[in-house]
């Protein structure tokens, strides 16, 4: 390791990132991906609960997405490694519009059933697999070294303006018709991969080595040899899994805080707005000391601001508490990501990028349903009192056992 990083990222400028237009080619492929995203899952969670009319066929949507995803990180994360990254991104971007295509053909024809769409969600689910790692081990070579963290919040960024406009726009859509959601996110997904087209960065030739087991498996051993990244990436997956209450957001909003559909709505977009305020605030100044602690007390500020909501009785209070969630979340995911980047050499990054997507999906899918199991088992007040209290105490002994996480000052640059 060397602490070239440290030295190097303070000139950074305020506009520094809007001169590279390699990163707004880049910005402007992951806005459209996960507005895309967004918009195909709102549509398709309608378009299965209005042929069903079920709950369990909706919970099969998430289930169908994230079992692809489980089976191919590992292989993924090898193809990045191996592979042009850009054009991975650029095959799987076609892959996901010609995906909506085929739904969009079969929704006209009439033939597109529950199991027909189940598939199309397999193939998105697979695609992103490959998408979401090689995207991210991909920037590091689209800006320099001083400005990566400024450019993952900036990123971030991006990534939570869909999660606000994003579903919004497939709800809005849906009502001009089942097809148009899709044509418009498939229309996403094309501009996107134009954009991808037009990312112009340095690399070096990828990397060849023969594909075997230790080969394959070279991510897990590398996160297990690095304290730092094995905490890093241990602490989001813990944090998020006994931590959230997304899940919980619709007996929060009717029964506790005594609100209807426009309620949770504005409780659902809240942490994406904090989110979205803190990525503001992070690509103008950037985060260059203290970044194990800062981490540290941003997921302990999560926890907090869990246990404020889940006791709250007021919407305005529990909109605040949700508002400070997702910024102080922001805070954590910048670091972490910006951590795993800089301390992975750039032949492993796909491999590593992979676990750690891995472990963020498993903490997402499974978070929800450790929140509605607690919730059903003490009710969803205590359940959420419970969860943050528990992220509080993870974080708490997470610092302890990762000292060298705990001390890290400044990015350090992996030596290549």
């Amino acid at each position: 390791m060397s602490d070239a990083a440290g030295e190097s990222s303070t000139p950074a400028p305020p506009d520094g990132l809007l001169k590279h237009r390699a990163f707004l080619w880049f910005w402007t492929s992951r806005v459209l991906m996960a507005m895309g995203f967004q918009i195909t899952s709102v549509a398709i969670g309608w378009r299965i609960y209005e042929m069903t009319g079920s709950a369990y066929a909706l919970g099969f949507v998430g289930l169908v997405q994230f079992l692809p995803m489980l089976a191919l990180t590992l292989v993924s994360g090898h193809v990045a490694d191996r592979y042009d990254r850009r054009m991975i991104v650029i095959i799987c971007q076609f892959l996901e519009a010609a995906t909506l295509a085929f739904l969009v053909y079969g929704i006209f024809a009439g033939w597109t059933g529950v199991f027909g769409i189940y598939a199309a969600v397999a193939l998105l689910g697979a695609a992103q697999a490959f998408v979401a790692p090689t995207l991210s081990a991909m920037l590091p070579a689209v800006v320099p070294t001083a400005l990566l963290p400024r450019a993952m919040a900036m990123s971030s960024s991006a990534f939570q303006t869909a999660m606000i406009v994003g579903p919004s726009a497939g709800g809005v859509l849906y009502a001009f018709g089942a097809p148009v959601p899709f044509i418009a996110a498939g229309v996403c997904f094309l501009v996107g991969a134009l954009a991808t087209i037009m990312i112009r960065v340095e690399r070096r030739a990828p990397s060849r080595e023969p594909v075997t087991l230790k080969s394959v498996f070279g991510g897990l051993t590398f996160i297990w040899g690095r304290p730092v990244v094995l905490g890093t990436i241990s602490l989001d997956l813990f944090a998020v899994l006994l931590g959230g209450v997304v899940a919980l957001l619709p007996i929060f909003a009717k029964d506790i805080l005594q609100t209807g559909p426009w309620g949770l709505g504005l409780l659902r977009a809240m942490p994406a707005v904090g989110a979205l305020a803190m990525a503001a605030v992070l690509t103008k100044y950037n985060v260059e000391r203290g970044i194990g602690m800062k981490m540290f007390w941003s997921v302990i500020i999560f926890g907090v601001a869990t246990v404020i909501f889940a006791l709250s009785v007021n919407l305005w209070l529990s909109l605040v508490a949700l508002f400070v969630l997702g910024a102080a979340d922001n805070v954590s995911v910048v670091i972490r990501t910006s951590l795993v980047l800089l301390q992975t050499p750039d032949e492993m990054r796909g491999r590593v990028n992979a676990v750690n997507f891995l472990a963020i999906g498993t903490s997402n899918q499974l978070g929800e349903f450790w929140a509605g199991m607690m919730g059903g088992l003490m009710g969803v007040v205590v359940a959420g009192a419970l969860g943050g209290t528990l992220t509080i105490a993870v974080t708490l002994l997470w610092m302890k056992l990762f000292p060298d996480l705990r001390k890290a000052d400044r990015y350090e640059v992996a030596d290549d």
